[in-house]
């Protein structure tokens, strides 16, 4: 086989907790916790030592996100008040951990999809926010369990980590150093969100997509050529997460909400919504795409005022739903798998030769463009 070096997204795959937490679920269990903190700390609350808690509402987090449910691995921690984070059994190291257990059944649909056998792609790269360990690398266990030979790396630039894949992936094809890479992202972000955090218990869920990239005279005949990517970062310390293997080098705050994820939702909004739709309208002319004629947008889905504002810019009028199709309502924010989660359940009604965009943003500030058409 003659390849062309030039790549293309084969096929997707998807991997759906069964379990979800509807907003009244979530709005229960919360002001439950809030009636019981406050209770147990009437006294200092009264002497001005402890800020009393405020109960939450379904109309504020629909309001503020406009996410409905979000499925995670472990609902009935997360909702008991004594708990209000995931638990499971640890496994040993002879076992496949949860992340690589939940990568390796998305990859597995995104191979099928593509009619592709694990020896015939050449890399796997864990493309996602939260590592479950620092090594081995989740993408080698994810490797070693679907049998591919080959190699396999981690990389996390948070939600935009997918997007920053598929560009390195599309790299590795345009060079000759891969055929095939495969661009996994389990996202089990219900381990590092605070629950009992009024501003953001609500944001995240969990799940993992995969994204197969190939060389085009290898992929199916139904395909998407991947017509250009673009990646910006710009430092910011707006959504940040401290957890790390240092903690340990100050014991006293190891347990303290930054070791969790806090932001600042608003200053995030207003900086990243301009920056972002900058970046796309900018990419699409060095392109020579039209911006505005583009078939559908798969957005980062963190929250819907933010797409809504971004589209409108690119397109120049408020998008519809067809033409930036929401997964955000059921999912949550599922960090890097967001954007992909919209164009794996979003994108075979297209014709061939429609154009469209999967976007990234959030954390870093990081954001990636991966402009596509459909082929076949």
């Amino acid at each position: 086989m003659e390849y062309t070096h030039c790549p293309v997204i084969s096929a997707t795959g998807l991997f759906t907790p069964a379990e979800s937490i509807s907003n009244e679920e979530l709005v229960e269990s919360f002001n439950r916790y809030v009636e019981e903190f406050n209770a147990a700390n009437a006294a200092a609350i009264e002497a001005g030592e402890v800020e009393e808690l405020q109960p939450s509402s379904v109309g504020f987090i629909e309001k503020a996100s406009g996410i409905k449910s979000r499925h995670v691995m472990a609902k009935a921690a997360v909702l008991d008040t004594a708990t209000m984070a995931p638990r499971w059994d640890e496994r040993g190291d002879d076992e496949l951990s949860i992340m690589a257990e939940i990568g390796v059944k998305a990859a597995r649909e995104a191979l099928e999809r593509a009619g592709r056998k694990p020896e015939d792609v050449d890399a796997v790269l864990c493309a996602a926010s939260n590592m479950q360990r620092p090594y081995p690398a989740m993408a080698i266990e994810i490797q070693q369990a679907l049998g591919i030979d080959g190699f396999g790396f981690d990389m996390n630039v948070a939600c935009s980590s997918a997007t920053f894949g598929i560009q390195t992936a599309a790299d590795y094809i345009r060079a000759g150093n891969a055929r095939s890479v495969l661009v996994v992202s389990p996202e089990i972000t219900s381990g590092h969100l605070n629950w009992r955090d009024r501003d953001s218990h609500f944001i995240f869920g969990d799940v993992a997509t995969a994204v197969l990239v190939e060389d085009r005279a290898m992929a199916p005949a139904e395909h998407w050529e991947i017509l250009g990517t673009r990646l910006k970062t710009v430092f910011s310390n707006n959504i940040r997460n401290n957890f790390g293997f240092l903690n340990r080098a100050t014991p006293e705050t190891e347990g303290t909400a930054d070791k969790l994820f806090v932001q600042e939702g608003r200053k995030v909004f207003k900086e990243v919504v301009p920056m972002v739709a900058q970046m796309i309208v900018d990419e699409a002319e060095r392109l020579d795409i039209d911006a505005q004629g583009l078939r559908r947008l798969w957005l980062h889905q963190a929250n819907a005022g933010m797409n809504r504002l971004i589209a409108q810019r690119v397109l120049g009028h408020e998008a519809s739903e067809d033409e930036s199709p929401t997964v955000l309502d059921t999912y949550g924010n599922t960090s890097s798998a967001g954007s992909i989660i919209a164009f794996h359940k979003h994108s075979e009604d297209l014709a061939a030769g429609d154009k469209g965009l999967i976007c990234s943003f959030g954390a870093g500030y990081s954001a990636g463009t991966v402009f596509v058409e459909k082929v076949g």
